[in-house]
């Protein structure tokens, strides 16, 4: 009982994240709503037991990947008035959006019966992903890292360049 309303919060504090990503409007706003959800997913996936995967959440996602965009975030000089708003102007069109998914939704998980697994069906197991990971993903995940040093080298070479036109 208890893990299933830790499971619901989880999961209405990612959307809250998810949405708040969607209304803010400033940079480092967003990229922190962004490392609320990612944290909120990570809970979600820890209560329905696959606990590899939160790991990697928390872990990659969260404590790799949003650092390096929270930096590039922090290097640029935004200077657009456009961030002056607190909100977008799509915010309503957004919310009355979001109200009617959300209707469909639900409408549609009351009408679908959830399927069960095989008996015979394993489950996600480390060992299984590792050697997944290691024989088939390793080179995107190296090329991922090298495109986000690339993304950090480009914004430091954004600013400068801007410093110097501007003085």
């Amino acid at each position: 009982m208890i893990e299933e309303l830790l499971l619901y919060i989880c999961a209405v504090a990612a959307l809250v994240g998810g949405s708040a990503m969607i209304v803010v409007r400033q940079p480092m706003r967003v990229a922190m709503a962004l490392i609320y959800c990612m944290i909120a997913l990570g809970g979600v996936y820890g209560l329905l037991g696959v606990h590899v995967i939160a790991v990697f959440q928390i872990m990659i996602y969260v404590g790799a990947v949003m650092v390096f965009m929270v930096y590039a975030i922090m290097l640029l000089d935004v200077r657009d008035t456009s961030y002056i708003r607190r909100y977008s102007a799509l915010l309503w069109p957004g919310l009355v959006a979001a109200t009617l998914l959300a209707a469909v939704l639900l409408w549609a998980a009351q009408r679908t019966v959830a399927p069960t697994a095989p008996a015979g069906a394993a489950g996600f197991g480390v060992q299984s992903f590792s050697v997944s990971f290691l024989s088939e993903y390793w080179l995107y995940f190296e090329l991922t890292s090298v495109l986000l040093v690339v993304a950090v080298l480009a914004a430091v070479a954004v600013v400068k360049a801007r410093s110097r036109r501007h003085g």
